[in-house]
């Protein structure tokens, strides 16, 4: 097998970085152990001496993708930390929107979060003062509170024709009834395709940023009025 590639040594970072470009251009659905292999100038048996399998590649993409996160700062004031650890994650999917589908939606994801991050993200929140099951329960929000909105938010559309879907989603909402929904009606000029379920745009195209941000205000203002509960 020939490739422009073959020549430079196959190792587990050069896999997993040309796994992520193949997900960046097809998606995780279209993302093959084949296409790699071709791209890599390798046979697919080559890959799993170094990646056991296809759910792995996907994994370790989706970790590559998330490798330059940096952990919180454990000695920083920790509402300010968690502000910005949430704020870097959206920024590194977004780099990456093919990628979102697969965080919180597969367990195979769970690979894709760095140890030390984890560990810095307890410290701080311990160092804030919260203990015991408290500690459990913030540490679940955050992550819960990272990965949700952004995977919400960055959702695709159909890739079964999703110019048609976007075309008949719109269609469907301005006929919703006032008479059935009189509450949505009155809002739907102001939230159609800039709220979640009322649109037919992903938010690789129209992100939701004022959203976004008033989630985290009330995620890490929650947090703190569970602390001192």
């Amino acid at each position: 097998m020939k490739s422009d590639h073959s020549s430079s040594p196959l190792t587990r970072d050069r896999i997993l970085a040309a796994a992520l470009e193949l997900i960046d251009r097809h998606g995780v659905h279209g993302f093959s152990v084949r296409d790699l292999a071709r791209t890599l100038g390798v046979y697919p048996t080559a890959l799993y001496w170094h990646v056991p399998s296809r759910n792995a590649l996907i994994a370790g993409a989706v970790a590559h993708a998330l490798g330059e996160l940096r952990p919180p700062d454990v000695e920083a004031d920790w509402r300010d930390e968690l502000r910005s650890l949430f704020r870097r994650y959206r920024d590194a999917v977004r780099r990456h929107p093919h990628i979102a589908q697969v965080i919180g939606a597969q367990l195979v994801s769970n690979e894709s979060l760095s140890p030390v991050l984890v560990d810095r993200l307890l410290a701080l929140l311990e160092n804030a003062g919260f203990r015991g099951a408290r500690l459990l329960n913030a540490y679940n929000v955050v992550i819960a509170a990272m990965v949700g909105f952004v995977t919400l938010e960055l959702s695709p559309l159909p890739e079964d024709d999703p110019v048609q879907w976007a075309k008949a989603h719109e269609a469907r909402l301005r006929d919703v009834s006032a008479d059935d929904c009189p509450t949505l009606s009155r809002h739907l000029p102001k939230f159609a395709d800039r709220a979640f379920v009322v649109r037919w745009s992903s938010g690789t195209e129209r992100p939701l940023d004022a959203s976004f941000e008033a989630w985290v205000e009330v995620v890490v203002e929650g947090l703190a009025v569970l602390k001192d509960a």
